[in-house]
């Protein structure tokens, strides 16, 4: 703080000088004020300050480097397109100014703040190249590492990082670096070479501020080489040592999703408890509560974690997929009326598998209740569909014949009919529509015809549910 006040306090004298004084002494001023205030890190004053120095004064022996400290203070302001300029410049003093290959340095980080990632990684690589031994080696190396990272090359990038941290243990940047060799492993799905790179940082440096992102990917390393328990365990701790870390949501969608299928029924039932209890309560929470009580084979736990999903997020697609699943539980039970109910709720999906099979389910229902015209009116719509699964369009194309018929619409019948016989991948499917087209042609044919026949399989299924029985 003393130090930054001396440079403030310099810069006040330069501007309150004298107008009388000396303009031999004009450059000894800027000079003094503008170097101070570079090693102090008041960055605004020195850029302002060189910048007049090296205007008014190209001739002064002190100019080359007065350009490398400008480079530094416009890339400290965010000018890199001046402080690339500056570094350029500087090299083309003889002898260069700053250390040896400094502005080669800084010309190389200003080109990666301006995201010319191939040129920082050539310039970075020219440093390295020139002097491995230089005092500027290990940043030019990270920075090689880095530019690798952003150009999209993970695994050139986990090397560079590698390598750094194997030649400079000791230097301040060995913790990021460890962690981004991690993450271009993980890019890489390299699980089980990140996970000792991850624990050795989080055991080393357990104070740094690389280690809550560390921790998260050790999380994800070990689920991905197959030690659930690890992997589970760490997510909790994450967690719980980090409760505002921005990826704690995902960190609970993936413990919920772990223990969904891996863990023992106390742990799920726990994690149900915990998910319906969470406050504020999110869309995800509570589908995932809901998967758990269906693992648990509780379906009135099940039942109402869909309730509250579809009461608090009416308009999610989360909600939509639980009213959904819920015409799928209420078909299982033959509760027709409900089935209708969900399935309409879930049909305002945006998605057109959701929305597909909700109208199937629907003219499902319709048919089981008797209602051949609403029915009709539902396998129409899930019909329409046109990148839905095949299975649902053609036995919805299916049901669409068949309340058709009932309804004595023989040539719509035969229509929706002829599709399914001539391009169903389901065999079996396929057969039935074929012997119901030549029964509806027969009946065309005459006044008098047999009675319509249900489809092979019919009964509902909660996830191919088909056309059901007619009376």
């Amino acid at each position: 703080m003393k130090c930054r006040l001396a440079a403030v306090f310099s810069a006040l004298l330069l501007l309150c000088s004298a107008s009388g004084v000396s303009a031999v002494d004009e450059p000894d001023r800027l000079w003094l004020v503008g170097e101070n205030a570079a090693a102090d890190g008041v960055w605004p004053v020195a850029r302002r300050v060189l910048e007049r120095f090296v205007q008014q004064f190209p001739s002064d022996p002190r100019l080359p480097q007065a350009v490398l400290l400008l480079g530094r203070a416009r890339l400290a302001t965010g000018d890199a397109d001046g402080a690339l300029e500056a570094f350029r410049r500087a090299q083309t003093f003889q002898p260069p100014p700053g250390r040896p290959l400094e502005a080669k340095f800084w010309e190389a980080e200003a080109l990666f703040r301006l995201r010319r990632y191939a040129d920082a990684r050539a310039a970075y690589d020219a440093v390295l190249q020139a002097d491995a031994a230089s005092p500027l080696a290990p940043d030019a190396l990270y920075g090689v590492a880095w530019s690798d990272f952003e150009l999209g090359r993970p695994d050139a990038a986990a090397r560079a990082f590698g390598e750094f941290v194997a030649t400079w243990p000791e230097h301040p940047l060995v913790p990021s670096a460890m962690l981004y060799q991690a993450r271009a492993l993980v890019e890489q799905r390299r699980f089980a070479e990140a996970t000792p790179v991850l624990e050795r940082l989080v055991g080393r440096y357990p104070q740094h501020q690389a280690v809550a992102d560390a921790r998260y990917l050790l999380a994800l390393a070990r689920l991905n080489t197959g030690d659930y328990r690890g992997g589970a365990d760490a997510l909790k701790a994450f967690i719980a040592a980090y409760p505002q870390h921005p990826d704690v949501p995902a960190a609970r969608r993936l413990l919920n999703e772990t223990l969904a299928r891996h863990g023992n029924r106390e742990e799920l039932a726990e994690t149900y408890r915990a998910l319906m209890a969470q406050s504020p309560t999110t869309p995800e929470a509570l589908a995932d509560a809901a998967a758990i009580a269906g693992r648990l084979s509780r379906p009135e736990d099940q039942q109402a974690a869909w309730r509250r999903l579809r009461a608090e997020f009416p308009e999610h697609p989360l909600a939509r997929r639980a009213a959904l699943e819920q015409a799928n539980a209420a078909y299982r039970r033959q509760d027709w009326g409900e089935v209708v109910s969900h399935a309409q709720a879930a049909a305002r999906s945006d998605e057109d598998a959701v929305r597909a099979e909700a109208w199937l389910l629907a003219g499902e229902a319709e048919l089981k209740r008797k209602r051949f015209a609403a029915a009709e009116k539902a396998f129409e719509a899930a019909a329409d569909v046109k990148s839905a699964d095949p299975a649902v369009r053609y036995r919805a194309l299916a049901g669409l014949g068949l309340a058709r018929e009932e309804q004595k619409e023989w040539r719509g019948a035969a229509s929706a009919y002829q599709v399914v016989a001539a391009e169903s991948p389901d065999t079996t499917l396929r057969d039935w529509a074929q012997e119901r087209l030549r029964a509806v042609k027969s009946r065309l044919a005459t006044p008098t015809g047999r009675t319509p026949k249900n489809p092979p399989g019919g009964g509902g299924s909660s996830s191919k549910p088909r056309p059901g029985s007619t009376p």
